[in-house]
Order: structure tokens, then sequence, then C-alpha cells
């Protein structure tokens, strides 16, 4: 099991936080990541529509030949995106604690902007210590 990156793309479809915990990814710029987090949030409101039952919040997992890509859709349409292998099986919780992180280092701060990018050295090693737990 390998968690290779976090992404996460505000409800606009800018990503303000990404962070790479292993190798095995292509690298890539920064304006690269912008454009993926950009495209990602366009494909997932695609994904949402087209449910022919009953509403839906969008795909949950992409899975590639050598990763899986798993997401978390908040209330407020912040996407949160886990970068794992493909026999990665505890991304949802792993995404869920992140939130709670996310929730409590980075919302409650009163010198964060909402919708900009995340600078936080609180939810920075929060983050590494989740990773790092669920790694193991």
């Amino acid at each position: 099991m390998a968690i290779f990156g976090l992404w996460i793309i505000n409800k606009a479809g800018g990503l303000v936080y990404q962070r790479n915990f292993a190798e095995g990814l292509a690298q890539l710029t920064s304006n690269e990541y912008l454009v993926l987090a950009g495209t990602l949030h366009g494909i997932h409101a695609i994904t949402s529509r087209l449910s022919p039952t009953e509403s839906s919040s969008g795909a949950n997992v992409i899975e590639g030949e050598t990763f899986k890509m798993t997401i978390f859709l908040t209330v407020t349409g912040t996407k949160f995106v886990l970068l794992t292998s493909l026999n990665e099986t505890i991304a949802e919780h792993i995404l869920q604690r992140i939130y709670e992180a996310y929730s409590d280092a980075v919302m409650k701060n009163p010198f964060h902007t909402p919708e900009m990018p995340i600078r936080s050295e609180k939810f920075e090693s929060r983050v590494g210590a989740i990773i790092g737990s669920g790694q193991t």
C-alpha cells in the first residue's frame, strides 16, 4: 500500500493544497497540477449529472492502471483527493481524518482566507501524521 499525494481543490476548481508523499507518480510543475485540478473539478461536475435515477455527488473513485484517486466532497464543495496505489483500502478513512484536520487547523484560523492556498504548519504536521499512520 502506498499513498502518493493529496490535493485539495476549492469549490471553484482551484488547487489550494498539493503535497506528494511517495515516489511513483510523474513529477509535475505547479502549473500542471493547477491544470489537472481544474480538469478533475470539471470531470467531477460532469459525473454528478450522469446518474440516471437520482442525484449524485459525482465520482468517488477513479482508477488508472497504476494508481487510484479517491475523492471526498464536502458540503461546501471543497474536494479532497487522495492519490494511492490500487490496493489501498483505507483511503476514505484517511480523507475523513484529513478533512477533520482541515476543519480544525485551517478553517478555525482567523488569518486564513477561504478559497485561497493553504499555508498552515499545523495542518501540514497533522497531515503528515495522518499519512504516516495510514501507511503502516
